[in-house]
């Protein structure tokens, strides 16, 4: 239980400083591109929207401890479909059409 506090903290953190449109090397991919790609995409909306997708999903972790502390299972469920489907919206959303390409 104590682990998952901890993560949520992480990804709180994490969100802040994306929502700012800082943060841009906590994006796995995007901080090994070399600087001419980089210069392609829209840093600022690209950190912008992975912060929201950050709180987001600490939300949905949210909720397995509230399953934990009051028991109730589908509590649980409900928070890892909604992190499953968080994960496999901004897989997609991410990778198709050039929304933060310039």
């Amino acid at each position: 239980m104590i682990g998952i506090v901890i993560v949520i903290g992480l990804f709180i953190v994490m969100g802040i400083f994306l929502v700012n449109g800082k943060g841009s090397f906590l994006i796995a991919g995007y901080n090994t591109m070399s600087e001419d790609e980089k210069a392609k995409y829209d840093t600022i909306a690209l950190c912008k929207f992975m912060g929201k997708m950050m709180f987001a999903l600490s939300f949905s972790m949210g909720l397995w401890l509230l399953s934990d502390y009051h028991q109730i299972n589908w509590i649980f469920y409900f928070g890892l479909a909604i992190f499953i489907g968080l994960v496999v919206f901004m897989l997609i959303y991410l990778n198709t059409g050039n929304r933060f390409k310039r």
